[in-house]
């Protein structure tokens, strides 16, 4: 219960009580009241703006596009090597121009400076032997094929030289062009130059 007599003249009682307990009827701060008509203002401007004429980019879609431009910049510094990377090396003309350098030293012995393949197979037709994306051809020059004497490059030349290699090869063909899968294939007969 409030004592009467410490009770201050300008704070009437309000005339409810709830459980024996009655309050002051005191005005709200004007701190505490601009603040509230300030987070109104704010409300309708902040829905005007973002959702009902949509001029502004939501902050969810902003971070969305952030998150995912900072993956691919990550991915990029990290090496990450999938078929989109490696076909936007292939149109490059800094790697086109390190993967044939590779190349030469390492693969025209099988497959010829033209690259339509002597021992190895021809790599400008759109028949593969072991798939025509450049995932597939990247396994193959790291890992190699034993059985058709193709060797394993992967140590020896590294990520970045393999994506050049392979960089190069894909700058002959397109995105998207018709592949064939031939299962077996055999190198023509190397006819000896007459003596």
């Amino acid at each position: 219960m409030i004592d009467p007599a410490n009770q201050q003249p300008d704070d009437a009682l309000r005339p409810h009580s709830y459980d024996g307990i009655q309050e002051y009827d005191k005005r709200l701060p004007r701190w505490w009241l601009l603040t509230l008509y300030g987070a109104m203002v704010f409300a309708v401007i902040y829905w005007g703006y973002f959702h009902a004429y949509g001029f502004g980019v939501l902050p969810v879609q902003a971070l969305e596009a952030e998150m995912a431009k900072n993956a691919a910049l990550a991915a990029q510094k990290a090496g990450e090597i999938n078929d989109e990377s490696l076909w936007k090396m292939s149109t490059d003309p800094v790697a086109n121009a390190a993967g044939k350098v590779t190349f030469e030293a390492t693969c025209v012995a099988c497959h010829k400076p033209d690259l339509t393949g002597l021992i190895g197979p021809n790599l400008v037709d759109n028949q593969w032997i072991h798939g025509g994306k450049p995932m597939d051809s990247f396994k193959t020059v790291n890992e190699g094929v034993l059985a058709k004497g193709m060797p394993a490059w992967g140590a020896m030349l590294g990520k970045q030289k393999m994506s050049e290699v392979v960089a190069y090869i894909f700058s002959f063909h397109k995105q998207g062009e018709e592949v064939v899968i031939v299962p077996v294939w055999t190198p023509p007969a190397i006819v000896a130059p007459p003596q």
